[in-house]
């Protein structure tokens, strides 16, 4: 209303003595007294601070941990384990632990978590109040920014600017990463490849660097989880629609502009470093979706599953090189991306990722507890037997869950945007089995036998030829639209055309409904093309009918059938693994 900055209302907030009093809540509603480390702010007595006020700080050494606020797509529960573990790691090293999160859906807002929780909003000016009142005793250590998702990192730089000292890596380091500019300047001075890219803060010169890059290009706001108002566009139309909804939830009206690397497998590394330089190498997966869909969506292996050894180690030295010049203390995930045997590198967050708990299960180190004792100064090698990689014995799939049969008019096909809930876990001693696993987690159940649907983009319709001939060795007969069903006859492989929906009936929807297909695969690009086709993802999901959306997907998933047809999967525990 006046006009002013959020510092100069506090700074005459404190002139007047106007600050929050935090009373404890009340975990027996009454019915009898219970005095439990659970608070809330509010103003009624803030002019009798010292009398109302129940925080009670201690003596003690200390460390505020900003948690991840609500549960939300892109920013979810693996966060909030990346909290816990911290807090866990905290307590061993005798450091009290003070969790400042505003969820009580999750296990860091449990009261018996921390030794001190603040249940309040994830803003500066909320952190700065808590620690100012924890500093009237005891000595608080500092923040920690790193293991709440994108939310605490926002606010870095405002809890600095208050004299607030940032735990782990600092905030110019996480301004080198998040930065386009910085981050290029980084990549450049490293001799490491990125893909073409330009940011902008207007729709004009949006439509130039787009141009200048060659489409299709990928678009998104800048300091934003989940992909949010992500995109990719093929052409200038589709451009100015996608750049107007970035701008609009943009935290600085600031869009960035990247090459799309199309049909590129994507790949990504966690990793923990320390003050002395030490890097640990905890986990490289490969994304089964192609590079383009949302890291939080695609399927992922760890180990990978056919990239190049030589690539697997000029990646190792990549993320080395760059967590060294950024000077991360703590975790860091680098997403990249291989297209014609050439890596570049996407982007880099330097914070927990949310495939932490996904590694760390996989390789048995608590990881998010390693790095929050690395980020108050202990050595990896004290932590760790060994700074090399675990060699694992099984291959470890996660896939991810998706709430699409709880909203009507959601679309399934996945793309640069999250949409994914949840995730599962499958384990085995090779990859199609753990894939498998992981389908059957997620409550996909793929056919041994049946009729396959296949309606292919024709970008995409090369690359069906050895997927529908691999189906048809396995004995599926397979139904297509006119348009694929012409190209696949092309290239003598027996195919039925049915109709699609807007061809009248009996179409394609009509087969799936009386539960005539097995599996469906539809690839589109084109808006047009995504339209007249969501009739047949949505009817797939709703009667339980495996569908894919990539081609990426569809492979591993018909290779998936071909070892479930041959081999019989076992089980075992992951505490018999690790």
């Amino acid at each position: 209303l006046k006009k002013l900055q959020e510092s100069e209302i506090r700074e005459l907030r404190t002139k007047y003595k106007i600050k929050p009093v935090y009373r404890l809540v009340d975990t027996c509603a009454g019915e009898f007294n219970s005095k439990t480390p659970y608070l809330y702010s509010t103003y009624d007595w803030c002019f009798e601070n010292e009398k109302y006020c129940e925080a009670d700080p201690t003596d003690k050494n200390k460390i505020i941990i900003l948690g991840s606020g609500p549960n939300r797509i892109g920013q979810g529960i693996e966060f909030d384990y990346c909290c816990v573990h911290a807090v866990f790691a905290l307590k061993e090293k005798n450091i009290e632990t003070i969790m400042i999160n505003c969820n009580p859906e999750t296990v860091s807002t449990d009261y018996d978590t921390s030794d001190r929780l603040y249940f309040e909003p994830l803003t500066a000016e909320s952190v700065i109040e808590i620690h100012n009142k924890e500093a009237e005793n005891g000595n608080v250590l500092g923040v920690y920014v790193q293991f709440g998702g994108q939310t605490p990192l926002k606010i870095a730089k405002q809890l600095e600017e208050a004299g607030i000292k940032i735990l782990g890596t600092s905030t110019q380091a996480i301004d080198l990463a998040e930065d386009r500019d910085l981050f290029s300047n980084v990549l450049n001075k490293l001799n490491i490849k990125q893909p073409k890219n330009g940011t902008s803060n207007n729709i004009k010169d949006t439509l130039q660097i787009a141009n200048q890059i060659k489409y299709p290009v990928l678009i998104r706001p800048s300091y934003v989880l989940g992909g949010r108002a992500m995109e990719i566009a093929y052409d200038d139309k589709a451009l100015k629609s996608f750049a107007a909804k970035a701008m609009s939830v943009s935290t600085n009206n600031t869009i960035l502009i990247d090459q799309y690397l199309e049909n590129a497998i994507e790949i990504d590394v966690d990793l923990i470093r320390d003050s002395g330089g030490s890097v640990f190498i905890a986990g490289i997966m490969e994304h089964i979706e192609e590079a383009g869909i949302h890291s939080g969506d695609s399927a992922c292996s760890l180990p990978p599953f056919s990239i190049d050894k030589n690539i697997e180690n000029q990646i190792v030295t990549w993320v080395t090189n760059i967590a060294n010049e950024i000077n991360v203390i703590g975790l860091m995930n680098t997403q990249l991306a291989i297209k014609d045997n050439q890596l570049y590198v996407l982007e880099v967050n330097p914070r927990a990722s949310r495939t932490v708990p996904f590694v760390a299960k996989s390789i048995g180190i608590p990881i998010a507890k390693i790095a929050s004792k690395v980020m108050v100064g202990d050595r990896l090698l004290d932590l760790l037997p060994s700074l090399d990689r675990i060699n694992l014995k099984t291959f470890n799939v996660k896939e991810s869950v998706f709430p699409f049969n709880k909203f009507d008019g959601v679309d399934l096909i996945l793309g640069p945007e999250m949409k994914s809930t949840g995730e599962v876990m499958g384990i085995d001693n090779n990859f199609l089995s753990a894939y498998i696993k992981s389908q059957v987690a997620s409550g996909t159940f793929l056919p041994k036998k049946g009729k396959v649907f296949l309606s292919i983009d024709n970008d995409s319709k090369e690359k069906i030829i050895a997927i529908a001939k691999k189906l048809k060795n396995l004995k599926f007969n397979i139904v297509a639209t006119r348009g694929t069903a012409s190209y696949l006859s092309n290239h003598n492989i027996d195919v039925e055309i049915i109709k699609k929906v807007k061809e009248g009936s009996p179409h394609i929807v009509d087969s799936l409904l009386s539960n005539d297909i097995n599996l469906v695969i539809n690839t589109t690009k084109t808006q047009g093309s995504i339209r007249d086709s969501y009739s047949i993802r949505r009817t797939s999901l709703m009667n339980n009918i495996p569908y894919y959306t990539t081609i990426a997907g569809a492979k591993v998933a018909v290779d998936a059938i071909e070892s479930l047809k041959n081999h019989a999967l076992t089980v075992q525990s992951i505490q018999s693994i690790h």
